[in-house]
């Protein structure tokens, strides 16, 4: 769904549910009240949770792993009171519409409709968390505590108790989840992290070509930027705020591609050395041309027998616009090498 088509009272109701932070909690307080939900319920559950850099194939993977039909996740239908899925989708039931399916706004040819699966926990993370992760020039790694983890299962347990057939399993993709992994993995013991990437040079430059549509389509409608703002999307853009890891900031011009080359490296460089949280690293560019790595992959899902969605994978490369300097090439080299080596 594009926020740039939504109409007035769209964009009204969105900002009095995601722009205040009162009213925020105030819904989750009422779904916590009236819908029950029991956080020790989905606790062992075994939920997948995937999250990598922007432009990964994270939304590919999502989008298989709902198409199994085994899990509960959030969707578009959701918004814009996500931390209230059970009272919303009841107080709006009678006016659930059926929007026409379409390009998200992304404009990389996956189509959604109401009821696309999407990554729209993040407003619990910024509800939540926001002085922990989000600073005014960049987003960093946070470590919840027992409190806000014993919130986020009961959000699941929420999300779970209000999908048809109450679903057992949790269905998350949120590039963010990147910065909390240890958090998730202390939440749910038994759950699946996985982690895609991409070949650095080809991944750099889609996030150089999103960064500028999306630069130009905030400038022509401030509210696409509030709306990313508010479900705490800084990937790229004009507000855009990149990942940081001890400290180490990308070096460049967000408008030129070696900037993007430098932030892949930033983000897998850190993700690599924090194996104490068992993430499974996935190769986008295998997954579209081997069979075996979803088929692995499902496996450890313990979703044996399970068909995927193939016609979402697209394998697309392109000519780069410039040079990358050699250093930085060879050292997203040799990353990418690790985690290759590392990949299931």
């Amino acid at each position: 769904m594009s926020a740039s088509n939504y109409s007035a009272a769209d964009r009204m109701l969105h900002k009095l549910a995601l722009g205040s932070g009162t009213i925020a909690e105030m819904s989750f307080d009422l779904e916590k009240a009236t819908q029950k939900p029991d956080p020790d319920a989905v606790i062992h559950g075994q939920h997948v949770f995937v999250s990598g850099l922007a432009r990964a194939g994270t939304t590919v993977l999502m989008r298989r792993f709902h198409a199994c039909g085994v899990f509960g996740t959030l969707t578009y239908r959701d918004m814009p009171f996500v931390l209230a899925p059970g009272l919303w989708s009841k107080i709006s039931r009678k006016a659930a519409t059926q929007a026409k399916a379409a390009e998200r706004a992304h404009g990389d040819g996956l189509v959604v409709d109401v009821d696309s699966p999407e990554s729209l926990d993040e407003v619990f993370w910024r509800q939540f968390c926001k002085d922990d992760y989000i600073r005014a020039d960049a987003l960093v790694p946070h470590h919840a505590d027992a409190d806000t983890l014993d919130a986020f299962r009961t959000f699941v347990a929420a999300i779970l108790a209000s999908r048809a057939n109450a679903p057992e399993r949790y269905l998350s993709k949120s590039n963010n989840s990147i910065l909390r992994l240890k958090s998730i993995r202390t939440a749910f013991p038994q759950a699946l992290l996985v982690v895609p990437f991409r070949d650095p040079l080809q991944h750099a430059y889609s996030l150089l070509r999103l960064h500028r549509k999306f630069a130009q389509d905030q400038s022509d409608d401030a509210f696409i930027r509030k709306y990313m703002t508010w479900l705490a999307h800084h990937e790229f853009g004009l507000d855009h705020r990149p990942f940081v890891f001890d400290g180490q900031r990308p070096d460049g011009d967000p408008d030129g591609l070696a900037y993007w080359v430098s932030a892949w490296c930033c983000v897998y460089r850190a993700l690599l050395k924090d194996g104490d949280v068992n993430a499974t690293f996935v190769s986008y560019d295998q997954l579209c041309t081997d069979p075996g790595v979803w088929n692995r992959l499902a496996a450890r899902a313990s979703l044996t027998g399970a068909t995927s969605a193939a016609e979402d994978l697209r394998h697309v490369t392109h000519d780069l616009p410039e040079q990358i300097p050699g250093a930085l090439a060879t050292e997203a080299e040799s990353i990418h090498n690790a985690l290759l080596g590392a990949a299931i």
